[in-house]
C-alpha cells in the first residue's frame, strides 16, 4: 500500500532529470560557484589580533576602553563596596552605615576610595594588585563586553608615579591577564596629544596634589607639585561643615582629627555646592573700613553729627536720600541636608560661605608667601613658578597652550581664577625673578637713575668720537656699516640667512607657510584627557619610551629595567650589528627601561 503512494518512492525523489529541465539550466545561464570557505569560521575572531586595550589609571578611578575611540567604554570608582566578597550581605545590616566611624579613627577617613597615595610606607601592595584586578576585570564584564583572553595593553600613568605602585599594577595585569606587552604612556603628554598640540603646559588638579608639567615637543621638561588638591578640598568642605555643626576642629591637618561626617557625603557636597569666586584686582584690606572722598577731592568726607540714640533705619534713610548706593540685598542661604551624622540634620549656609573650602585649600590669600613651605605653594604661584624657570622659547610656547585636567577642574570657577590669577601676577611682575620693596626702591632711586644718566652721556660722547674717527679713515658715502677683525660687518643692510628646514617646510605645505603658532600670550586651551590621548597614540602605532614584554618582566620583574632609555638605543644597535656578523648565535632579548619613571 506504501508503494501506490508517489511521495513514499525512492524513484521520484532520485530521478534523474529530463530533458526540458537540462534545455532550461543551459539557457538560463552559468550557475554561481560555490563560496570559498575562509580561513576563520567568523570576521569576528580577526578582532582578537587587532584589540589593544588602553587603561588610563588614576588614583580613584580607572578608564579601560579600545585603542582608537574618542572616549573609553567603562570607568571604575574605587570603594568600600568594590572590595566585598561572595556572600558579603553587610549591607542588609541595621548599623553598616556606621561603620565608617571605626575607619575614620585609625586615620582611614576615605582611604578605601582610593587605589593608591604617594606615601607608600604602610601600604600593602598586594591590596593594590588586587583592587587593579578587579576594576580591569569588571570593566571587560560589564562595560566592554570581551573575555579575558590575552590582549596588548598601554597604560596611561602619571609621571610621579613610584616605582612600587607600578610595580604592583604591572604584576597584577601581567600574572592575571597574560598580555604580550604592556606599553607605558605619560599622563601630561597624553594629555597634550588630545589636545592637538606638541608643547603644553599641563596643570593636573588631581586627588593627592597638584601637578603642573612642562611638554615641549612632546616630551617632558619640567615637573612642580604641590599638596592642594581634591582630597585636601573634602576635608576643608568637612572642616566646614563640622563647624557649621558646632564641632570644634584643631588647627592641625593630620589624620588624627575628629570626622563627624561620612567621606562619601563630603565629597558629594564638595562636587555638587562648593564654588570657586572670581578674581578681584583691587582688593581693599579687610581691617580698614571704606572711606569716602569729599567732593572737593581733598582730605575725608565731612560726617555731621547725629544722636546715636536714633535707630538704623533713619541712618539708612538719610544715606539713601542722600544719593548713596543703596545698601546690597541680603545673601542667598541654601539648606544642607547631613545623613551621616549622629543624628540626621540640615545647616543653613550662604552661597559666599560655600566658597570658603576652595579658596582655602588652593590659593590661601590671606597668608603672606613666606609662610608658605616649598610643598604646599599656592596652585596660581606654582604655575607661574613653572613658566618662570623654563627657557625663553619653551615658556613662549607653554604659555600659550596652558591645559588643566583633573578631578579638579569639576569646581564651578575655578580654572578661570587660576587662570586670571596667574595673569595678574604677570602684568605686575613679568619675567623677573626678582620682586618686593628692595627692587622697587632700588628702581625708584632717583641718585641712581642720575648716576645712570650720567654714564649714558659718557659713553654716547666716547662712541659718537670715536665714531667720527672711525668715519673719517674706514667709511665712505653712501656706505653704512664697521670694521670688525679686517672684515666689514653691515647688520642693518645685510641679508638674512635662509634655514633650510623652514624652506623645506614651506615647500611641503604652502598653506601653512603664513601661518605661525602662537606664542608670547597666555591662553587656556581644552583637552579630550589623558585617555583620549593615549588611544589617539596607540591607533596611531606611535612607538613609546616604555614597552615591557610578558617575558622579560616574569623573569627579572621591576629589576630588570635597570638602563636608561640611551644605553636601550647604544646596546640595541650594538646588538643589531653583533647579530648580522654572528647569524647563528643565539639571539636575546632586547633591552628594555621604564622612560620617566626611572629604574629600580
Amino acid at each position: 500500500m506504501s508503494a501506490s503512494l508517489p511521495h513514499r518512492s525512492v524513484a521520484n525523489i532520485r530521478a534523474a532529470p529530463t530533458s526540458s529541465s537540462r534545455s532550461d539550466r543551459d539557457h538560463s545561464g552559468t550557475s554561481t560557484p560555490a563560496r570559498p570557505i575562509p580561513t576563520f569560521n567568523t570576521p569576528s575572531s580577526l578582532r582578537a589580533e587587532e584589540e589593544l586595550i588602553v587603561v588610563d589609571f588614576g588614583t580613584r578611578k580607572i578608564q579601560v576602553g579600545f585603542a582608537g575611540d574618542s572616549a573609553p567604554r567603562g570607568i571604575v570608582w574605587f570603594g568600600p563596596e568594590q572590595q566585598r566578597r561572595i556572600g558579603d550581605f553587610r549591607d542588609w545590616q541595621t548599623d553598616y552605615q556606621q561603620d565608617w566611624r571605626s575607619k575614620a579613627a585609625g586615620g582611614n577617613w576615605g582611604r578605601d576610595y582610593e587605589l593608591w597615595r604617594p606615601d607608600v610606607r604602610g601600604l600593602e601592595l598586594g591590596q593594590v594588585g588586587d583592587k587593579v584586578e578587579k576594576a580591569v576585570r569588571e570593566a571587560y564584564t560589564k562595560y566592554m563586553l570581551i573575555d579575558s583572553r590575552p590582549r596588548r595593553m598601554v597604560c596611561v600613568v602619571p609621571t610621579g608615579l613610584p616605582i612600587p605602585l607600578l610595580s604592583a599594577a604591572l604584576d597584577s595585569l601581567f600574572h592575571r591577564f597574560q598580555p604580550p606587552t604592556v606599553s607605558l604612556l605619560s599622563s601630561p603628554v597624553a594629555v597634550a596629544v588630545a589636545a592637538g598640540v606638541r608643547s603644553a603646559l599641563v596643570v593636573d588638579l588631581g586627588w593627592n596634589e597638584t601637578i603642573v608639567t612642562s611638554v615641549y615637543e612632546y616630551r617632558e621638561v619640567a615637573t612642580k607639585r604641590t599638596v592642594r588638591g581634591g582630597r585636601r578640598l573634602t576635608e576643608e568642605t568637612h572642616r566646614f561643615l563640622a563647624k557649621e555643626l558646632g564641632h570644634v576642629q584643631r588647627d592641625n591637618r593630620d589624620d588624627k582629627q575628629e570626622y563627624v561626617l561620612s567621606f562619601e557625603e563630603c565629597h558629594d557636597i564638595a562636587n555638587r555646592l562648593v564654588w570657586c569666586k572670581p578674581f578681584k584686582a583691587e582688593k581693599t584690606p579687610k581691617s580698614s573700613p571704606p572711606q569716602l572722598a569729599s567732593p572737593e577731592g581733598e582730605g575725608l568726607a565731612t560726617v555731621e553729627e547725629s544722636d546715636e540714640d536714633k535707630p538704623a533705619i533713619t541712618i539708612t534713610t538719610t544715606a539713601t536720600t542722600a544719593g548713596e548706593k543703596p545698601l546690597p540685598p541680603p545673601p542667598k542661604v541654601t539648606t544642607v541636608p547631613l545623613r551621616s551624622g549622629r543624628s540626621p540634620t540640615s545647616v543653613e549656609v550662604t552661597f559666599d560661605q560655600l566658597s570658603e573650602p576652595c579658596e582655602s585649600t588652593f590659593f590661601d590669600s590671606q597668608y603672606s608667601l613666606s609662610s608658605f613651605d616649598d610643598h604646599e605653594i599656592p596652585v596660581h604661584l606654582l604655575v607661574y613658578r613653572a613658566l618662570l624657570q623654563l627657557p625663553l622659547d619653551v615658556r613662549a610656547l607653554c604659555m600659550s597652550r596652558i591645559i588643566f585636567t583633573g578631578g579638579g577642574t569639576t569646581v564651578l570657577g575655578l580654572r578661570k581664577r587660576i587662570f586670571d590669577e596667574v595673569c595678574h601676577i604677570v602684568q605686575e611682575r613679568g619675567w623677573d625673578p626678582v620682586y618686593g620693596k628692595a627692587k622697587e626702591q632700588l628702581r625708584t632711586n632717583p641718585k641712581l637713575k642720575k648716576r645712570h644718566g650720567r654714564q649714558t652721556t659718557n659713553n654716547s660722547n666716547s662712541s659718537s668720537s670715536s665714531n667720527n674717527n672711525n668715519s673719517n679713515t674706514l667709511t665712505t658715502p653712501g656706505v653704512s656699516g664697521q670694521e670688525e677683525d679686517g672684515i666689514w660687518h653691515d647688520a642693518a643692510n645685510s641679508v638674512p640667512e635662509v634655514d633650510p628646514i623652514e624652506a623645506q617646510l614651506a615647500r611641503t605645505n604652502p598653506s601653512a607657510n603664513g601661518r605661525k603658532p602662537l606664542q608670547g600670550q597666555l591662553r587656556a586651551i581644552e583637552s579630550l584627557g589623558p585617555w583620549a590621548g593615549g588611544s589617539l597614540i596607540t591607533h596611531l602605532k606611535v612607538s613609546t619610551v616604555s614597552t615591557i614584554d610578558k617575558d622579560q618582566w616574569t623573569q627579572h620583574g621591576v629589576t630588570g629595567a635597570t638602563v636608561r632609555q640611551a644605553d636601550v638605543e647604544a646596546k640595541t644597535q650594538q646588538r643589531l650589528s653583533w647579530n648580522a656578523m654572528n647569524r647563528g648565535g643565539r639571539e636575546g632579548k632586547e633591552p628594555w627601561t621604564l622612560g620617566v619613571w626611572g629604574a629600580a
